[in-house]
């Protein structure tokens, strides 16, 4: 079987490199049938020549990862493979240097996976962006650290946030409290992602200037959101004609990104999500970008990739279960 070699700088970059038990290794021989055997800081590469250039590509990614003494987690090790595969490799070299927005508390927010680095480039790139996948792959909070730099940027001159009230489970009506109170639930974790990113008092004060509003997507009917950040959240369940009412919305100097999950849909029987739709429709529309993110972007604890891949696999198997109905 034909063999070439990849050279690692020095040994600690070597282990690193490696993981623990070659774990890291083990994941690329796995990904892309070839053996590789480590000897020091020298790793030979046994497979077909197609296979060894994919794996000296993928080892150069990584080799940059560990030389900017970033830690090669099992997740890096993915988006690698990813880049490689999809071409993406600049994309992959740009999570090393990308950084979105800095919190009141001096955390810094930025992409971890390479779904998520081609989601911000086509924020900062598109005038309208749909972000489309599960829980847990920072569609809404890296949308919202764009359009709260944005804002303090002066590139808006404000962010309105959105999202339908869809009534899962509840009917507004019977909701105590005013109109304000009723829709609070639905609107309350845009809330928290500002809060966190901005603070809670600079929240308030940019709330009573104008230039963070909240609503529900009902709101939005009739008017025109010139010079802002928009942010459609939970897409999936607006409507067709809702979809179609909130992108007609756009306005002179505005952005807008539109999240979702295709595979979360609460509307009642019989209406269609106005996300799908959309996206296909669009798809073709100079400045739209659709970037579909996977369970390969999930950055929360690392059960929820699991638990989504567990519901992924059992409605390709069952089918579509988001209308089903308990006839007893």
């Amino acid at each position: 079987m034909p063999q070439s070699q990849w050279v690692v700088q020095d040994n600690q970059a070597a282990i690193a490199l490696m993981g623990r038990g070659d774990e890291h290794l083990k994941a690329l021989e796995g990904a892309l049938h070839v053996k590789l055997t480590a000897r020091g800081n020298v790793i030979a590469i046994h497979g077909s020549k197609d296979d060894q250039d994919r794996a000296r590509k993928v080892l150069d990614l990584l080799g940059e990862w560990v030389y900017a003494g970033q830690p090669l987690r099992p997740h890096v090790v993915d988006s690698a493979l990813q880049a490689v595969a999809q071409g993406a490799e600049r994309q992959f070299l740009h999570l090393l240097t990308e950084n979105v927005y800095t919190t009141s508390a001096g955390r810094v927010v930025r992409p971890r996976t390479l779904g998520q680095q081609m989601y911000v480039e086509a924020m900062r790139e598109a005038t309208l962006v749909f972000g489309v996948g599960p829980a847990g792959t920072g569609k809404t909070y890296l949308a919202m650290a764009m359009a709260v730099f944005a804002l303090k940027a002066h590139e808006v001159e404000r962010i309105v946030l959105t999202r339908p009230a869809v009534e899962a489970g509840e009917k507004l009506g019977f909701l105590p409290g005013a109109l304000e109170d009723k829709v609070d639930p639905y609107l309350r974790p845009l809330y928290d992602a500002l809060f966190d990113l901005l603070g809670t008092e600079a929240v308030e004060k940019y709330r009573e200037r104008g230039n963070i509003e909240v609503a529900p997507l009902a709101y939005m009917r009739g008017r025109t959101l010139s010079q802002s950040f928009i942010i459609l959240d939970e897409a999936q369940n607006s409507t067709y004609e809702q979809m179609k009412m909130a992108l007609t919305r756009l306005g002179e100097g505005s952005k807008m990104v539109v999240t979702g999950d295709e595979t979360q849909v609460d509307l009642g029987r019989g209406q269609r999500s106005g996300l799908k739709i959309a996206a296909r429709i669009l798809e073709k529309v100079e400045a739209v970008r659709t970037v579909r993110l996977t369970d390969r972007d999930v950055v929360r604890h690392p059960l929820v990739a699991r638990i989504v891949q567990a519901y992924q696999r059992y409605e390709e198997n069952e089918g579509d279960t988001n209308h089903e109905h308990d006839s007893s």
